[in-house]
């Protein structure tokens, strides 16, 4: 064991504690898969990165997902808060424009998104949305998960099987207040083995405030209810954008169920390419014993 440079993060809030908690390991290397696994389980946090050098040329570091149950592929907010860590810790891009991740998705791209939080000028990063596929789930599932979530079926307006890296059962309601107001039977969805995003658009938002409504039921994962999900909010963007449920730039709204106010900036591009953003405040520093 040795003493390693340690950050844990606040994902997608300008205020501390009121986002994604997420543990970063600065050098994660010689560890073990099961030592990663291990430490990912004892903070029992939604997920645990480990910092590496790249083995891609193009890549500016690698990253290594664990949740308390196991390794992802790909994830929102160990994304940007993991680059946050990198940055703040010394990180140089090799690049100018992008920050450039490599993770078992592959490599994926961010960029600095100047914006103004709580009246004082906040760095804002964004990731580029991994490619998405996506099909309609079978009824026999759709009714096994709005059973285990309490919904009827004249409640749910649409769904969709979204995969970009993990694999998602998302449901899009019929109102705010829908979501808002489940209280998922978290055994059977656990037995069901599928992370279930639900959102809800607000027909009439105030301007500045949230435009949709997210939540995330993780206990396949291993966490019953998610605070805040990148990952589900670029893959929620990428299918509402497309089939014209959403604006092409908008403000979502995740963790208030958890007494959480996370915000994600959500833009597509003149390409086509959907952006996830967010602030990420730094909680903890120090070193950890691994």
């Amino acid at each position: 064991m040795q003493q390693r440079n340690f950050k844990q993060v606040d994902v997608f809030t300008a205020t501390a504690y009121r986002g994604n908690p997420l543990a970063v390991v600065l050098d994660g290397t010689g560890l073990s898969d099961a030592e990663m696994q291990h430490f990912a389980a004892w903070t029992n946090l939604s997920e645990t990165t480990f910092l590496l050098p790249p083995d891609d040329d193009a890549a500016d570091y690698r990253v290594r997902i664990f949740t308390p149950g196991g390794e992802l592929p790909f994830a929102g907010h160990p994304t940007l808060g993991s680059c946050h860590a990198w940055l703040e810790a010394g990180g140089k891009p090799r690049g100018r424009e992008f920050i450039v991740q490599q993770c078992k998705k592959g490599l994926v791209k961010l960029r600095r998104d100047p914006s103004t939080g709580s009246g004082q000028a906040a760095l804002r990063l964004a990731f580029a949305a991994p490619s998405l596929k996506r099909s309609a789930p079978s009824p026999a599932v759709l009714a096994q998960v709005a059973s285990a979530l309490g919904l009827k079926a004249i409640q749910v307006v649409a769904a969709q099987t979204l995969d970009n890296g993990p694999v998602w059962l998302a449901l899009l309601l019929d109102s705010p207040q829908t979501v808002l107001g489940l209280a998922p039977n978290h055994l059977q969805l656990k037995n069901l083995g599928l992370g279930i995003g639900v959102a809800a658009a607000y027909p009439t938002p105030e301007p500045g405030a949230p435009q949709l409504e997210v939540r995330f039921f993780a206990a396949a994962f291993g966490v019953p209810e998610d605070p805040v999900t990148g990952s589900l909010n670029a893959s929620l963007a990428q299918w509402l954008i497309e089939d014209r449920h959403m604006p092409e730039r908008y403000l979502a709204a995740q963790g208030q169920c958890l007494d959480r106010a996370g915000r994600v900036h959500i833009e597509r591009d003149d390409a086509g390419q959907v952006w996830v953003g967010g602030e990420s405040v730094t909680c903890i520093t120090g070193t950890v014993t691994l």
